[in-house]
């Protein structure tokens, strides 16, 4: 058994030929890396920046809670879209093109009925929203506008997000990078236009940042669409728009696909979501200083995010062979490369925090509470990033349910009740206070990474 972790320990330090090299893996994780920065990190990065020039802690809270909420509610977006890639792609892979027509109008139908629910729910239960995070009256009547054309935009992000997954089915992942890269170009123009009325448009402030997202999926869902028409695609697939639900139970096949990776996904975001609300508790400079050192951790976090994805995809090439070592390997080097990435952006973050929150925190009111906290929890990080890297390779391993569970178990049965506790709890630094909440979410994550860890361990 120890001469089995040695041999493990050598070549995950390129002692032996186990697994990929380091140069393989740094080549598999650029574009990831890329992807994950341009694509979905640095629009929101822009848009707090932006949001921060307005000079008003009040506005940076309710952009950074709405933000946490609707999180969430991408996540579920997401695995709809993944559950179409799953039915639509078997049928293309058959070469059954009318069945991956009728499937993907099956998923888009779906896709706009859940969709509406949602973004109705959002729309006209602002007010329950907010008060639900402590907001007073004052901050409520600010954000409701925010929050109901955001819910719009929400609606047409399901129906894109249906259509990202006809195009990842029949193989084509170039279209949804480029419509991707093109949303985030036309939202940081627009977020910046609108935000500070330029080039002739009117000052919206707040509002400019959420008509900024309704434009953004305005474009790409029209730019979709076009894409579908101009290169004859609902021809060759048979697409008929206008059909409806065709197959109920294929509908059914579609959610039972889809209800293990929506639960996943959104089962983290709505522990920020309850992270947010215990924190609330401790008024809205605790919130912004919430969203803040949210920020930071997600900029430090993009290269966790790109090589979960590198993870996955070597270990589910390797699975098949039942390649052990390999996969032992691989996983111990990307921990190795992600802790090192992540070590020096956190270091950086640790070292100059004031310098990094003030950029955000231009009337000065939060952000000593944000860089008190900071550099402590960024010890913690490193959990969340063992967690991620970990359940990546679980998910290439086909074990998304042990995922699923793990996370629904740890964060109902520990999280919740730990962190309402913590709240409860007359603590007079409330930088103590704020640290002992949101590390609980990290000692989950470290939870989390043990059965993960013993999961793999098994298999040998």
């Amino acid at each position: 058994m120890h001469k089995s972790k040695y041999s493990l320990i050598k070549s995950s330090f390129g002692y032996s030929n186990s697994g990929e090299s380091y140069k393989a893996i740094f080549y598999y994780f650029l574009p990831e890396f890329i992807t994950a920065l341009i694509l979905y990190s640095l629009p929101y990065f822009v848009d707090c920046f932006f949001i921060a020039h307005l000079k008003s802690t009040e506005i940076y809270t309710i952009s950074g809670v709405v933000d946490n909420v609707l999180n969430a509610f991408v996540k579920a977006a997401e695995g709809l879209s993944i559950g179409t890639v799953a039915i639509a792609g078997c049928y293309n892979g058959l070469k059954e093109y009318k069945n991956v027509g009728r499937s993907f109008v099956n998923s888009l139908w779906m896709s706009i009925l859940i969709g509406g629910i949602i973004s109705s729910a959002l729309y006209f239960g602002g007010y329950w929203i907010y008060s639900f995070f402590n907001f007073t009256d004052e901050m409520i009547i600010l954000g409701l506008p925010f929050l109901k054309i955001r819910s719009v935009s929400m609606f047409l992000m399901f129906i894109f997000f249906a259509f990202i997954g006809f195009f990842r089915s029949i193989k084509n992942t170039f279209i949804p990078m480029v419509l991707f890269a093109i949303g985030s170009v036309v939202f940081i123009l627009f977020d910046y236009i609108l935000i500070f009325g330029k080039f002739g448009f009117p000052q919206l402030g707040l509002q400019g940042s959420a008509v900024a997202y309704l434009i953004q999926y305005m474009v790409i869902l029209f730019c979709a669409i076009v894409y579908v028409f101009y290169f004859s695609l609902h021809e060759k697939y048979e697409i008929n728009f206008w059909s409806g639900i065709s197959s109920w139970d294929e509908i059914s096949t579609l959610l039972r696909v889809s209800f293990p990776i929506v639960i996943d996904k959104t089962i983290m975001a709505c522990a920020y979501i309850w992270l947010s609300k215990m924190l609330s508790c401790m008024g809205p400079y605790a919130l912004a200083s919430f969203s803040v050192i949210k920020l930071m951790e997600r900029m430090a976090f993009v290269p966790a995010t790109a090589f979960s994805q590198v993870i996955t995809f070597l270990i589910s090439n390797d699975i098949g062979r039942k390649k052990w070592q390999d996969i032992h390997a691989n996983i111990v080097k990307v921990l190795i490369l992600a802790s090192g990435m992540v070590a020096i952006l956190l270091a950086i973050g640790s070292c100059y925090p004031r310098e990094i929150i003030n950029l955000i925190d231009q009337n000065k009111e939060f952000g000593s509470l944000a860089a008190a906290v900071f550099p402590a929890l960024s010890i913690l990080v490193f959990f969340d990033l063992l967690q991620l890297i970990l359940s990546g390779a679980l998910r290439g391993a086909f074990d998304v349910k042990t995922v699923m569970m793990t996370r629904v178990c740890v964060i109902c049965f520990y999280f919740i009740p730990v962190s309402y506790g913590l709240s409860q709890l007359s603590i007079e630094s409330d930088t103590l206070k704020f640290f002992l909440i949101y590390g609980s979410f990290f000692i989950g994550n470290a939870l989390m990474s043990i059965v993960y860890i013993r999961k793999f361990s098994k298999r040998r």
